[in-house]
């Protein structure tokens, strides 16, 4: 299933996108996507409830925005240095186990969101990314029983702001966690949508040109070692997103850098994951 939320910012429903491209309405269902729904087995109860009910219910225009399409998970962890070319036109080694960091859940906004620059940014960056969905409580989970700890995959663009990140003091969560900095969606593609997630190709065009294009074949860490890695360290709970981390071709590894500015547009996308699209503009505050 391709799970979405749609309507206004703030009342979000919750939908399925059907395998032509259709979107309906399931709030009668009773359950929005959260930790709730995908740690009771909310993916396989809704399906068999589809079963009975999906002629019934209402479709959803293509002109209604669409929110993130999982609502406000615990955590959002993220990997770094997760591609090699990444991390050497970043001009750091590649790392010997994977390196984590937080992004503030505040950050998360729907797929098609405007994508608001923060006071004082001067390196804004865009970054694709495979997201990994959690579906089961995961602590201590080998690398050979991780898949079984996974709900889905998503669309991330982990947007960066590279001054607050490796110019300030600290970790990197300041120049992570900016709010719009996590577009998330269109969908969320429960696991037997996708047969491979290793094995993925991924693109993001700025202003219509291709800035990155690679495959989740050229991970450092693939999805089951950065699941259980990560589970040694903390509890994963339903509905937590991993992001796996970035390919080359971010706007900090060219010669001169280019970062974003007011009226530049993203594009990006993953095979099987969809494709979003933003717009930004400056912080007007």
């Amino acid at each position: 299933m391709k799970l979405i939320r749609f309507g206004e910012v703030g009342s979000e429903k919750p939908g399925i996108q059907l395998a032509n491209g259709d979107r309906i309405d399931v709030s009668s269902f009773g359950e929005d996507y959260t930790e709730d729904f995908f740690g009771n087995n909310g993916v396989e109860r809704l399906a068999k409830w589809l079963e009975k009910h999906k002629d019934a219910c209402e479709r959803v225009a293509s002109s209604v925005r669409l929110g993130s399409p999982i609502c406000r998970p615990s955590k959002i962890v993220c990997v770094g240095l997760n591609y090699a070319k990444h991390a050497a036109e970043s001009g750091m080694a590649i790392p010997k186990e994977p390196v984590l960091f937080f992004k503030a859940t505040s950050s998360i906004v729907g797929p098609n969101d405007t994508v608001v620059l923060p006071r004082n940014s001067t390196k804004s960056d865009w970054e694709v990314e495979l997201a990994i969905v959690i579906g089961k409580k995961a602590s201590y989970v080998s690398e050979e029983n991780a898949m079984d700890h996974i709900a889905g995959y998503v669309l991330h663009n982990d947007i960066s702001e590279r001054a607050f990140q490796l110019e300030r003091e600290g970790q990197w969560v300041k120049g992570k966690s900016c709010d719009t900095f996590a577009p998330l969606g269109p969908f969320v593609a429960t696991k037997e949508e996708i047969e491979n997630p290793n094995n993925l190709n991924l693109w993001l065009k700025l202003n219509g040109k291709m800035m990155q294009n690679s495959s989740t074949s050229d991970f450092v860490f693939n999805v089951q070692e950065v699941v259980s890695y990560i589970s040694q360290f903390m509890t994963l709970l339903p509905g937590d997103v991993i992001s796996t981390g970035t390919p080359f071709g971010v706007g900090l590894g060219l010669n001169p850098p280019v970062y974003l500015k007011d009226g530049d547009v993203m594009e990006l996308g993953i095979e099987g994951l969809g494709i979003s699209k933003q717009q930004v503009i400056d912080y007007k505050g």
